[in-house]
């Protein structure tokens, strides 16, 4: 198998598994969304990791076979290589992307799908699909505009050019940059962290920022308020609150 789903307390760590280069092919892509939709009906996990092994994260999709494919075969297939990633983008969980080496392409647009991203020293990062004659197709042009804006976004697709981990992390593509030994326990650690958190009020935190981001802010107020209100229902938040008057803040221990 070319992903693997590992899942060690409460951190189910998708595994890219594809030597060399971790090259994105189709297989690699409907395998990827089996095991997001795994991870998000799963509750023995609470927090995911996406990670690429120490060397490369995901060099980007197979361009030899993308090669052979003719302009039918790709509307054919480009749906499916859009719900690979949204798969991942819609894991109800915290999601966290381990970067080392290379993130282009795919790769990057993988990396996208993460609630937060942490790379490595040596990660290069970039959208090099217009030096093919092509633009980004698995949410680039979508997900790196709402992340770093539209110029920048513009810029890095634009030219396709690669940035080092310290310009993604000035430009807001990365989120924190360690040495790449480093990388993966600080991935695992930080969900780690949010996997003993209260899973239900996460999953809304997710939902309505995401829910906002995509539509109006009247929309999406909405959205926070009815989760806001449905939470109090829930055991973690009478948990939660019952440990902040007994014992103080950030002392509740969440089920």
């Amino acid at each position: 198998m070319t992903v693997h789903l590992e899942v060690a307390d409460g951190v189910g760590t998708l595994r890219l598994d594809r030597p060399p280069m971790n090259a994105l092919d189709v297989a690699t892509q409907d395998r990827l969304k089996e095991l997001a939709e795994e991870a998000t009906r799963r509750e023995d996990v609470r927090a995911v990791v996406i990670y690429g092994g120490g060397k490369v994260f995901a060099a980007g999709a197979d361009i030899k076979e993308m090669q052979v494919m003719d302009h039918a075969a790709m509307v054919a297939r480009s749906r499916g290589l859009q719900d690979a990633f949204t798969a991942v983008a819609r894991i109800p969980k915290p999601v966290v992307a381990a970067v080392t080496g290379y993130a282009l392409g795919g790769g990057c647009e993988l990396a996208l799908c993460a609630d937060f991203r942490i790379a490595g020293e040596n990660a290069r990062l970039g959208q090099p699909e217009i030096l093919l004659g092509l633009i980004p197709g698995a949410g680039g042009t979508q997900r790196l505009s709402r992340l770093v804006g539209p110029s920048k976004a513009k810029d890095l697709i634009f030219t396709g050019r690669q940035v080092k981990a310290d310009e993604a992390l000035t430009l807001g593509l990365v989120d924190r940059v360690v040495p790449a030994a480093e990388v993966y326990e600080q991935a695992h650690a930080w969900a780690a962290r949010l996997a003993k958190g209260p899973a239900i009020a996460l999953r809304a935190a997710k939902e309505a920022i995401d829910t906002g981001l995509e539509t109006d802010i009247e929309t999406g107020l909405a959205v926070e308020r009815n989760w806001f209100a449905g939470l109090f229902a829930t055991e973690d938040r009478e948990r939660g609150m019952r440990s902040f008057v007994e014992e103080g803040p950030g002392k509740a221990e969440f089920l």
